[in-house]
């Protein structure tokens, strides 16, 4: 903890006396009047042209950057106040007995203080302007600090501090500049500092790189000084509070109802699926929600390097791979993970992120009796998916053939779903695809379902559709017929054509 600690704190309470004002004390600068500024408004009529997309999007981030810096110029009052009453604050509090309490307590707490010490500088400020002051010193005691409303908010999908001045996020797929900021970059490392230790992991200039993981399963990564020139890149994929089901990625568009009924099918029939897409194209959620029609009875086991999935079976077994300690050893690898899961007696295995050698353990895993077994890697299409398996595979120094290779993927998945993130920031599940069989040394696939864009709507959106394309009898329906799903996944075929 920073700070002084106080030697005569006889009660619980974490008050002393607040220090008077004297002279060469920090003062609050004189609120600078409020800058007003008009934008001419564009012409208008009949003989107006639309600009071009590419025109339009320079001209809204010029718009965006230029309100910003507005805020943050009419802001410093409120900041350089935050500083100073959270200065007076460290020296007010026995920080030793603040620890002990609960945080409703320690925050009740430097609530009453905060606002003694705001009546003792006379702070220049309306009620709702010091209430946003007060919750603010609290977060930065308690809390994350100026990241606690962006982690409030559910609809922020990324958070991305690129230094303590720059603070981005993504909203409905697109990347925004806030008017957040830190007081400097010793805050912001102050804080990564504080997330990744809740892990059991750190972050220094010996180790300047971590992976992490909020309470609420979000995945943190930390890249500090001297790999970060500009201070410490704090990047946040937060996940939403409540979770995503397959019903809300039919309302969402991002598959249709039918395609939704052939998942549920996929999973529930312990169908070995791959989900491949792009970074932020939705694998993890998919994964997620795939996740849900899983039998309550399976023992289902996930590797991950940083826990993300959240299921809902009763019986799970939730791994994470472990970085290096400071002499270089101790590292567990994901490798390391599936190969031990084989002696766990799993019946599905979940793999977070497929990206090297631990793509043969998986496979193997996938056709000896681990069916149902999932995974998710980076990849643009089916075909890549495949390409990328094999290249991973390649790359654990087995010197296998590639056909044998290739009958391995063959004999091992069932069914790949290609995630993609499109040009509008909306997500969609373009194909289910199916591997069908080995044709001399080409892998032979199937689609059940594509999406194809139709055009845009007036807005710049992507419109489009899911299409079936009239396959009546997947490979895997006499697996749905053993587990009593044929019917279902019948239904869903004649629905779609």
């Amino acid at each position: 903890m920073f700070g002084k600690r106080a030697t005569d704190a006889p009660s619980q309470s974490a008050r002393q006396a607040p220090p008077p004002a004297a002279a060469g004390a920090p003062t609050i600068a004189t609120r600078p009047q409020r800058i007003e500024t008009k934008t001419p408004a564009a012409p208008a009529g009949p003989g107006a042209h639309p600009q071009p997309r590419a025109t339009r999007g320079f001209e809204q981030l010029q718009a965006a950057q230029g309100p910003t810096e507005i805020v943050r110029e009419q802001s410093e009052y409120y900041h350089q106040t935050k500083t100073t009453i959270f200065n007076a604050l460290l020296n007010t509090i026995d920080l030793a007995q603040l620890a002990q309490m609960d945080q409703a307590s320690a925050a009740e707490e430097i609530r009453d203080i905060v606002a003694e010490l705001v009546a003792i500088k006379n702070v220049s400020m309306s009620v709702a302007e010091t209430d946003h002051l007060v919750q603010d010193v609290i977060n930065d005691v308690l809390g994350y600090g100026p990241l606690e409303p962006l982690l409030a908010r559910d609809e922020i999908a990324d958070i991305m501090c690129n230094g303590a001045n720059r603070v981005f996020i993504e909203v409905g797929g697109k990347t925004q500049l806030t008017n957040v900021r830190f007081r400097d970059n010793s805050q912001l490392m102050n804080i990564c500092q504080r997330i990744v230790s809740q892990v059991g992991r750190r972050v220094d200039e010996s180790s300047p790189i971590c992976d992490a993981r909020l309470p609420d399963g979000s995945r943190v990564n930390v890249i500090a000084a001297p790999l970060s020139l500009d201070g410490p890149t704090l990047t946040i994929r937060k996940f939403r509070k409540d979770k995503l089901t397959m019903k809300n990625l039919v309302e969402f568009g991002s598959i249709s109802p039918e395609g939704a009924r052939v998942l549920g099918v996929i999973g529930a029939c312990r169908c070995n699926v791959i989900i491949s897409g792009g970074t932020g194209s939705g694998k993890t959620t998919l994964l997620n929600t795939l996740t849900a029609f899983i039998d309550p009875t399976e023992r289902v086991i996930t590797c991950e390097d940083a826990a993300e999935l959240q299921l809902q079976q009763p019986h799970v077994v939730r791994l994470e791979t472990r970085p290096p300690n400071l002499e270089g050893t101790g590292q567990i690898t994901m490798r390391d993970l599936v190969r031990n899961c084989l002696r766990m007696r799993p019946e599905r295995i979940i793999v977070g992120e497929v990206r090297g050698p631990e793509a043969f353990d998986l496979l193997q895993a996938m056709n000896t009796g681990h069916d149902g077994s999932m995974g998710t890697l980076h990849a643009n299409s089916p075909r890549e998916a495949i390409s990328r398996l094999e290249s991973m595979i390649t790359m654990g120094g087995y010197g296998l053939p590639s056909k044998t290779i290739r009958e391995m993927i063959v004999g091992s998945v069932d069914v790949i779903i290609q995630a993609a993130r499109l040009r509008d920031g909306s997500r969609r599940i373009t194909h289910i695809t199916e591997v069908v069989g080995l044709e001399g040394d080409v892998i032979v696939t199937q689609d059940l379902f594509v999406y194809e864009i139709t055009g845009e709507d007036q807005h710049g959106g992507v419109v489009g559709r899911h299409r079936s394309t009239g396959i009546a009898r997947p490979r895997f329906w006499d697996r749905a017929r053993y587990y009593g799903l044929e019917r279902e996944l019948a239904e869903a075929l004649d629905a779609a054509e």
